[in-house]
């Protein structure tokens, strides 16, 4: 099965019917055909934006739990690379849930990407290869 790497900006506007991204972000759910990977990282950030609304956060973990999505672990041994990227994107600055997400990119081989955010169209993989961005 093919994978698509979700950044937490489409996971928010998901469940924020205010989001300017809401409707692109549920466009993009319905039509996606592939399976949707993300990490503990972006589930967090997601959550902690959603904190305005209780509910909100209480149907994203449900959708979460439901399999919506499949979440990657970060192991102790993967901060060494996630330190480099954070240390190399310093003057973005990136934030945690993105060099995860790049780092989540080079270990499984996976360039496309679910995102809002406008630094996927500078960082890049290991090999220099860009990432595709699939929501704007």
């Amino acid at each position: 099965m093919d994978y698509i790497l979700i950044d937490s900006g489409p996971l928010i506007a998901l469940f924020d019917a205010s989001d300017d991204y809401h409707h692109a972000s549920v466009n993009f759910i319905k039509h996606n055909q592939k399976k949707l990977i993300t990490t503990l990282a972006s589930i967090t950030e997601t959550l902690h934006l959603l904190d305005f609304n209780r509910q909100a956060q209480l149907d994203f973990l449900a959708w979460v739990s439901a399999g919506a999505l499949q979440v990657e672990t970060i192991d102790g041994d993967d901060f060494v690379r996630i330190h480099a990227l954070t240390k190399k994107y310093a003057d973005l600055p990136m934030d945690f849930a993105d060099a995860c997400l790049v780092f989540l990119g080079e270990k499984l081989n996976i360039n496309e990407i679910a995102t809002i955010d406008r630094d996927f169209d500078i960082y890049r993989l290991k090999d220099k290869q860009p990432f595709t961005t699939l929501i704007k």
